[in-house]
């Protein structure tokens, strides 16, 4: 689904057509700019805070930009979003990390497991010298600009069996649904599962017929896309900090000027923020929710699932690609 945010469409048609906007109470006329059209995907649907974000930036910008919001991954799939704005076809995206370190292995640390402690590290993190580093490695390679980290809540693993996960060896031979890519398949490797490619908006019906055991997701995404009906119980391994990446065309960014930049970066800060408020709070709500549609609750050995994954990942091909000290330091943060 897509929504065209625009103060212009309140302008008269005459008035609209002949480029100019009445300024009230001044007595004269001021030639308009034509708004830059900024063409915005992600997989969240509409009913997502995050979609919620988009229109409080899009709000704040004014009539500069027109926004053409589009959910569900109904322009563009999941993992795609990249390469469309490398195109020239899209020029905002939310777009994962797991799909910059398809492009960029080196990016991968930063989508490995249990490696950010909460919601204020990961953005700690961003804001710093060393996530300046990783932002720029990413804007000088793809094209793009990364206005910051979109915080949608902690992974769990979610099953519609009714085996109990107490261990990655508990999760042997589980067919966990995991997106596209490398470094995602990587991830449902080291919890201990059978990584099963498959994309978001088929994840409901993947449950329902069987097609996969389970999915992870932070809790506010299983109430959005109603996992929880075709699901009976989440084991809450908080295996990963989930975020993606709110990240616009550089071409587009560097035809700002700095001023024009700076308002955009401060309006998309406010946005951000607000949504990771929002987030933090209906993640504190959701597991009553969820007990009280029937699903079982349950936190099983978070130690022996991180000892585990990280091994893994120190062991694996995709540690080698990380820059040299980088762990460390996000670890000091």
């Amino acid at each position: 689904m897509t929504r065209t945010i625009t103060r212009r469409k309140a302008i008269a048609t005459g008035l609209a057509a002949l480029g100019t906007v009445a300024m009230i109470g001044l007595g004269n006329v001021a030639l308009a700019a034509e708004a830059t059209k900024l063409r915005f995907s992600a997989v969240f649907s509409e009913q997502d805070i995050r979609a919620d974000m988009m229109k409080q930036l899009a709000g704040a910008l004014g009539d500069k930009y027109e926004f053409e919001l589009y959910y569900g991954g109904n322009l563009f799939k999941q993992t795609t979003e990249i390469l469309a704005i490398q195109r020239g076809n899209l020029e905002m995206g939310n777009v994962a990390p797991q799909d910059i370190a398809t492009q960029i292995p080196a990016f991968s640390i930063l989508s490995s497991a249990y490696l950010f402690r909460d919601a204020d590290h990961l953005r700690k993190f961003f804001a710093s010298d060393a996530g300046t580093e990783m932002k720029t490695m990413a804007e000088e390679q793809l094209g793009i600009h990364i206005l910051g980290p979109t915080y949608f809540g902690t992974r769990q693993v979610g099953l519609r069996i009714d085996k109990k996960i107490n261990t990655p060896e508990d999760m042997a031979g589980v067919k966990l649904r995991m997106p596209g890519g490398d470094a995602w398949q990587f991830l449902g490797t080291a919890l201990g599962a059978n990584p099963t490619p498959m994309a978001y908006a088929e994840v409901y019906t993947g449950l329902q017929t069987g097609a996969i055991d389970g999915q992870d997701n932070p809790l506010p995404n299983v109430q959005n896309m109603k996992f929880y009906e075709v699901m009976s119980q989440i084991a809450m391994t908080s295996h990963l900090v989930g975020y993606d990446l709110l990240v616009v065309s550089a071409k587009i960014w560097d035809g700002m000027s700095a001023e024009e930049q700076e308002a955009f970066q401060k309006a998309a800060d406010e946005a951000i923020n607000w949504s990771q408020e929002q987030h933090l709070k209906k993640e504190k709500e959701l597991s009553d929710f969820f007990k009280e549609q029937g699903l079982e609750i349950y936190t099983p050995d978070v130690d022996a699932f991180r000892a585990h994954a990280q091994k893994m990942y120190l062991e694996s091909e995709l540690s080698k690609d990380w820059p040299e000290g980088m762990l460390e330091r996000i670890n000091a943060l």
